[in-house]
């Protein structure tokens, strides 16, 4: 008999201290959680639409002519997009709103059910709230997905879209498994709360200079609130949209060439998060009224590497009108240049404009 007892032992002993390292997991990440929420202040309005709270950060003159809207990607908020700097400089001649999207930032948490198609009618209405009336639309990454949604769903409350690095076909991605973790039932809470944030904050700059490559990490992303990001309210809705990402992507993509809306898309030419040949390069080929800009030496985060690049898919965008499938290319800034191709397939070489009417 003692020898049986003796044998659990060491099993009974590996379950305690795996609790025990739980719970001092739980604890590091519930303290470094409310850290970052007490030292990160409201910067906008809280706009309630269908009972969701939304952070709207906005900028610029609110009689300006034209009101660009930007939502940011996954795994990010609202205050990403303001690092770059890109909201400030098209604030001089945009009314602009950056979009806490649900669950991240500073919006009241996701429900785990929530579509593409949902978000982008709880944009829609946010936007209805404030006053916005056929906007610019710009997303970043999934946040492009979204502006996609929303341009399908609701064209007629949307001016042109500018598409930023995004992921517009379904493709096998190996970090969204682990990224969907805390989306399964019952461990995922867990996983939420203890070792997932740990995980991240330990990848948090391997992935940086990944989605930044082949440019060093922005000095305005070096500042980015990274406890914000790694809290577990906001991981848990990253991973219902990894979860979600490969289906929610194969049912959009067959809606593509039903999109009415002008769109600019830009991409980095050496982005090896998401292949810009694969996606933007797809995707410009089917839509009817598009533009395609690739911009050298800029990887996933092209809005951080090259802003005047994205500011003049910004200024095409908002000189588009719907009825007018083609315009003069937008004055580029800071001295760079591009050019107009007629459906030819892109170079991916340097900063170019490839328009397809």
């Amino acid at each position: 008999m003692r020898s049986i007892l003796t044998s659990r032992r060491p099993g009974w002993a590996t379950v305690a201290g795996a609790a025990a390292a739980l719970g001092a997991c739980a604890l590091v990440v519930n303290r470094q959680s409310r850290r970052a929420e007490r030292a990160f202040p409201v910067k906008g309005r809280l706009v309630d639409v269908n009972g969701v709270r939304l952070h709207c950060i906005e900028r610029g003159d609110p009689d300006a002519a034209h009101t660009v809207v930007m939502l940011h990607g996954s795994r990010s908020m609202a205050e990403e997009i303001q690092l770059s700097g890109l909201p400030e400089q098209a604030a001089r001649h945009h009314r602009v709103v950056v979009i806490d999207r649900p669950g991240h930032g500073l919006s009241t948490p996701a429900r785990p059910h929530w579509s593409l198609q949902e978000q982008a009618d709880l944009v829609a209405a946010a936007l209805e709230r404030l006053e916005v009336h056929r906007p610019v639309v710009l997303g970043h990454s999934y946040g492009a997905l979204v502006a996609l949604a929303l341009g399908l769903r609701q064209p007629a409350s949307v001016g042109s879209l500018v598409l930023v690095s995004g992921y517009y076909f379904p493709t096998v991605r190996f970090d969204n498994a682990w990224m969907s973790l805390p989306a399964l039932p019952f461990i995922g809470p867990m996983l939420a709360h203890t070792v997932a944030p740990l995980i991240g904050r330990a990848m948090w700059w391997p992935m940086a200079r990944r989605i930044f490559a082949p440019a060093p990490v922005s000095p305005g992303f070096r500042r980015f609130p990274k406890w914000m990001a790694l809290r577990p309210s906001q991981l848990q809705a990253d991973a219902a949209e990894s979860a979600k990402l490969l289906p929610s992507v194969a049912a959009l993509r067959r809606r593509y060439t039903a999109l009415h809306v002008p769109a600019v898309l830009i991409a980095g030419a050496g982005d090896r998060y998401v292949s810009t040949r694969w996606h933007s390069g797809r995707l410009h080929e089917l839509l009817d009224f598009s533009w395609l800009r690739v911009v050298e030496g800029a990887g996933h985060m092209v809005h951080h590497v090259a802003a005047s690049q994205v500011l003049a898919a910004i200024d095409q965008a908002a000189a588009m009108g719907r009825s007018l499938p083609r315009v003069p290319l937008a004055g580029d800034r800071d001295g760079e240049t591009a050019r107009v191709v007629d459906r030819e397939p892109p170079s991916w070489q340097g900063s170019l404009d490839l328009g397809r009417s």
